[in-house]
């Protein structure tokens, strides 16, 4: 056992304290005298992940796992970077990213689970800095500072390494939210602390290159969602939705939609069978299981669908739950998680991008006056959606699974959903105050043939809305969004490559 034998105070009101190994089990605090067992206090920490070996998400998905029945309680999870190797170049590229959490084991003790979890899913000794199907590093523990011969926290090569820096950066937001996390910075010696290392290593501007991909895992592909704007089809079959409720009720009625959309250019299919306009009567998960399951099983037998993906659009987690099990590649959820207490748990488990939407309420609900007063929307949805976010990353949800949707349409006026899509760029700066991860997930918009639309038009039949939705949607793109949910697949599909190309260039004159 090992105890802390050595703390003083440094800047930004943090403590370091110099680890090394010894007997016993206590450690002295710099602020008193009282001597405290390691084990009667959680401290905060921040693991690295990395595999480039074999299924690497599944073995990224396997080390959490382990690491959470193993003592460490994971509450926040960086974004997944593919990266190029670094000091071994003649091997496949990493998956990287971070977790923090908290643990009651000491610091060696934690080192020594890591490693038997490395040792578990098949790390040998092997090269230094070779292939390694997981890698599990300690950046920091709690405000400590540990040196011994077989540990150095804070990780001595963090300061060199974007790939390492990149998934740490994410763990923090732009405010520092603790004493630990101000010592996390003061380790830097810089006095922009750690983010003053990440923007002189290149910041920002490395991502997107080919050293260094953000990306979303979906189906057997990783997604780099900067590289152009998604659409994702909408598929309803429903009888009473409020654009073309009826027409899709049947298998070969929607397959055919299907390969409309497909051959117009879609990327995703969202399948709903819950209608989601205001006041609309809900139904049954059973119910809506009876109209999606024949049409996914349908779905997945095209050739078309090589390549593409289909998600399931429904606020049960059993629904979620049966339909991923038949191939479904996304869950996309109105709620947000706020209508079955058990859907982040069921998402966690399932393994797939979950599409967190803001509404206030339930669709019978979400239009009433209470639902529709804001101070600030941008701000206000931000915040309400944050609190959902941290929910769902205790719940086991990574946030480089997360895909983030402010609701147009939902619990918003006419105003409120115009400053939405002007102001995308705030609600992931609200995002960055607390988590710098959540700033960087995919946003998706989903204007199409919306009632706000109509009445900004004078177009009271859905239908006729789609070249306002061309509208909605260029302006949702070109101030940020990713993915746009739409009816019309081909002009939209236009739209968002000339605002990509619109993009590409302004962005080559920065």
């Amino acid at each position: 056992m090992k105890i802390f034998k050595k703390l003083h105070v440094i800047g930004c009101g943090g403590i370091e304290a110099i680890i090394k190994p010894t007997r016993g089990l206590s450690f002295l605090h710099s602020s008193s005298t009282v001597s405290v067992e390691v084990h009667s206090l959680e401290h905060e920490v921040v693991i690295a992940v990395g595999s480039n070996v074999g299924d690497r998400i599944f073995n990224f998905n396997e080390a959490l796992k382990l690491m959470k029945s193993s003592g460490i309680r994971i509450m926040r999870h960086g974004c997944l970077y593919e990266t190029k190797p670094a000091y071994v170049l003649d091997q496949p590229l990493f998956l990287n990213t971070a977790v923090r959490g908290f643990t009651k084991l000491a610091p060696h003790d934690l080192l020594a689970v890591l490693k038997k979890i490395e040792k578990d899913m098949g790390r040998t000794g092997g090269i230094r800095y070779g292939p390694r199907p997981i890698d599990l590093d300690i950046l920091f523990y709690g405000k400590f500072n540990v040196q011994s011969e077989t540990l150095i926290v804070p990780h001595e090569r963090i300061w060199e390494r974007p790939f390492v820096l990149a998934p740490l950066i994410d763990l923090l937001g732009s405010a520092v939210d603790n004493d630990t996390v101000a010592s996390w910075h003061s380790y830097s010696r810089k006095t922009g602390g750690l983010f003053e290392v990440w923007e002189k290593l290149g910041g920002e501007s490395l991502i997107g290159r080919h050293e260094l991909r953000r990306v979303l895992p979906v189906g057997k592909q990783l997604l780099d969602w900067s590289e152009r704007t998604r659409v994702m089809g909408i598929l309803n079959l429903t009888p009473d939705s409020f654009s073309d409720g009826g027409k899709y009720q049947s298998v070969e009625a929607a397959v055919s939609q299907v390969r409309l959309m497909i051959s117009e250019g879609a990327d995703i299919i969202d399948i709903g069978a819950q209608s989601t306009r205001p006041f609309a009567t809900m139904i049954s998960a059973n119910e809506e299981l009876d109209r999606v399951l024949p049409v996914v099983e349908a779905l997945l037998q095209l050739p078309e669908m090589e390549g593409k993906f289909l998600s399931v659009d429904t606020f049960h987690s059993k629904v979620a739950q049966e339909a991923v099990s038949k191939g479904v590649h996304l869950v996309n959820d109105v709620s947000g998680g706020q209508l079955d207490p058990n859907m982040f748990s069921v998402v966690a488990s399932l393994g797939v991008p979950y599409v967190m939407m803001h509404m206030r309420g339930d669709p019978s609900t979400m239009q009433n006056d209470e639902n529709l007063h804001y101070e600030n929307v941008c701000k206000q949805v931000a915040s309400e959606l944050y609190l959902h976010i941290r929910d769902a990353e205790s719940s086991g949800i990574p946030a480089w699974r997360l895909i983030i949707d402010p609701g147009i349409g939902f619990s918003k006026k006419t105003k409120h959903n115009l400053e939405i899509l002007s102001g995308l760029e705030t609600i992931r700066e609200e995002f960055s105050v607390k988590s710098l991860a959540a700033s960087h997930v995919p946003i998706l918009v989903g204007p199409s043939r919306k009632r706000f639309l109509g009445d900004i038009c004078n177009r009271p039949n859905a239908i006729d809305r789609d070249p306002a939705t061309v509208s909605a949607v260029t302006s949702g793109i070109l101030n940020g969004a990713n993915i746009v949910r739409v009816h019309n697949v081909r002009d939209n599909l236009d739209a968002a490559r000339l605002c990509d190309a619109l993009l590409k260039y302004r962005q080559s004159y920065l």
